[in-house]
């Protein structure tokens, strides 16, 4: 019984030493020729650290060569960084002979860019396409274009330095101001890297975290006749305008003819009042006896 409750201890005692000690992560840094003492095993997981997270990229590091300690790791994993991706980071770039330190991807990683496709990026260039751009010549006719932009990510900028919508906005800027600038769209049509190079010679990629290679103009297409329809649109509206007054100038002239047919109407209102008054004025004079009076008997035409 008592070699039962020895056993079982030994069995407990072990699998509690197992489970906070990682020996198979130790033996394996051991053997790839890292040497990271039992106790800091146990210290990454009282500080709540997996010591996968750190053991396991320092061994690729050192088999790669690159210069990075497990306090580094650590605490760019405490900081909230991607300690794998990072690592891998400074291995592509060490073999594509870059100067990227570890500080330095670092704070990459922990600005939120994806460092080890920045670096990628860096080694083989990205094309962004740029597509829809609508633009106006000088003579009113609209182009439609598209182009691809070739950028290799800046290592030195991409801590602060504005992505891929900057590019993306900067030149469609640039395309809409040179197709504005042109006399008329068939110079467009028919010298297309014209933009290209006008747009290229801008520096778009300043302050960004890539430098811009090159500005292709993929396709280009005829729109619309945006000088026609502006015409038409601002002679429709003069025609609107010159409708809305010569409709004031009817609304006043019927106006005016209303009030003249008052007037009149109020006149003939006071001359039918006139008259009769006259029947009233007769009768008040036979009443009075004084008809004769108020004729001249010496008027010739009443002899």
């Amino acid at each position: 019984m008592t070699l039962l409750i020895i056993a079982g201890a030994a069995v407990l005692f072990f699998f509690i030493l197992f489970s906070i000690v990682p020996i198979g992560l130790w033996i394996s840094a051991l053997a790839a020729g890292v040497r990271v003492p039992l106790i800091s095993l146990v210290a990454m997981r009282l500080r709540r650290v997996p010591p996968s997270r750190i053991v396991l990229p320092l061994i690729k590091a050192e088999k790669a060569g690159i210069d990075a300690s497990q306090e580094q790791l650590e605490a760019h994993y405490l900081a909230g960084g991607h300690v794998d991706r990072v690592v891998g980071a400074l291995i592509a770039a060490d073999k594509a002979r870059l100067n990227l330190p570890f500080d330095r991807a670092a704070a990459i990683d922990l600005a939120g860019r994806h460092v080890l496709d920045a670096v990628k990026v860096s080694v083989n260039p990205k094309v962004i396409e740029v597509s829809n751009i609508s633009a106006v010549a000088k003579d009113g006719i609209e182009l439609i274009s598209t182009a691809r932009v070739t950028v290799r990510a800046n290592l030195e900028r991409l801590v602060g330095g504005a992505g891929e919508e900057t590019i993306i906005a900067r030149v469609g800027e640039g395309i809409v101001s040179s197709i504005g600038s042109s006399h008329n769209h068939k110079a467009v049509l028919e010298n297309p890297d014209f933009i290209s190079k006008t747009v290229l010679d801008k520096g778009l990629d300043s302050g960004t975290a890539f430098n811009i290679l090159s500005i292709d103009i993929a396709d280009i297409n005829v729109g619309r006749n945006i000088g026609a329809i502006l015409q038409t649109d601002q002679a429709e509206a003069d025609k609107r305008v010159a409708q809305a007054k010569a409709e004031e100038r009817r609304a006043l002239a019927v106006a005016a003819e209303q009030e003249m047919s008052a007037q009149v109407e109020a006149m003939r209102a006071r001359v039918v009042e006139a008259e009769a008054e006259v029947p009233k004025a007769l009768a008040e004079a036979f009443r009075v006896g004084n008809l004769g009076e108020s004729i001249p008997w010496s008027s010739p035409g009443l002899r």
